[in-house]
């Protein structure tokens, strides 16, 4: 682990190499603030990565190794996310705009990870994604869009009309998300990913979007393992 900054790291669990990447904010006032937690041993947290609202992208977990940084979480059946993934925390307060810097430094990097691990572009999630209810960063000002159309993340699909007994719930769960959160829960988190600009009850677009993503099989597509 020399040139590795946080002592906060365990092996992966069953010997699983990475197929998701999570991204994060810090929530944390300033860069400095959240590299002195994620490298203290007290607080029990860390991340592979960091990259600072500057662009600056520093290693503090060797990627091989198990980072703490996804707590609690889910994704097409697995539980134990920390040994299955690759944590990016970007410096944050959970508020602002992430400037182009930070964004141009995690799409160099996010690059890199997923050719070093195939991972596909459906295996790049946020906490949201992983800890509905729980967790809702990168947030409302992260530009998924961005990553897509770069392939640096699953690119929407056209909505589709969803198949009859296809409630939210279903899709939801078809496509990743935890069978025990909320129905609330549920819809925030969707919507976090993929319709930011959302608001209100549950509404045919989202029915729409989530029967087209419910039929894209992320693990034929690599995501799986």
């Amino acid at each position: 682990m020399t040139g590795f900054l946080s002592p906060n790291f365990t092996a992966r669990r069953g010997g699983h190499r990475p197929s998701l990447i999570v991204i994060h904010y810090t929530a944390m006032q300033s860069c400095e603030a959240a590299r002195a937690r994620l490298c203290d041993p007290l607080a029990e947290v860390s991340a592979h990565w960091l990259i600072s609202e500057q662009g600056a992208a520093e290693a503090l977990v060797d990627e091989a190794q198990r980072a703490w940084h996804a707590g609690q979480s889910f994704w097409r059946g697995r539980d134990d996310i920390n040994s299955h993934s690759i944590g990016i925390e970007l410096a944050n307060n959970a508020r602002a705009p992430f400037p182009e810097p930070q964004m141009a430094a995690l799409e160099q990097l996010l690059g890199g990870i997923m050719t070093r691990w195939n991972i596909a572009p459906a295996g790049v999630l946020a906490h949201s994604d992983i800890a509905p209810g729980r967790k809702i960063d990168p947030g409302l000002h992260f530009d998924w869009q961005r990553l897509e159309r770069q392939g640096l993340a699953l690119a929407r699909p056209i909505p589709v009309a969803p198949e009859p007994g296809d409630d939210f719930r279903r899709l939801a769960c078809r496509i990743g998300y935890a069978p025990g959160a909320g129905d609330g829960d549920l819809l925030q988190a969707f919507r976090l990913r993929w319709r930011q600009s959302a608001t209100g009850p549950l509404a045919p677009a989202d029915l729409a979007l989530a029967a087209a993503l419910a039929r894209f099989d992320v693990d034929v597509a690599g995501a799986g393992a």
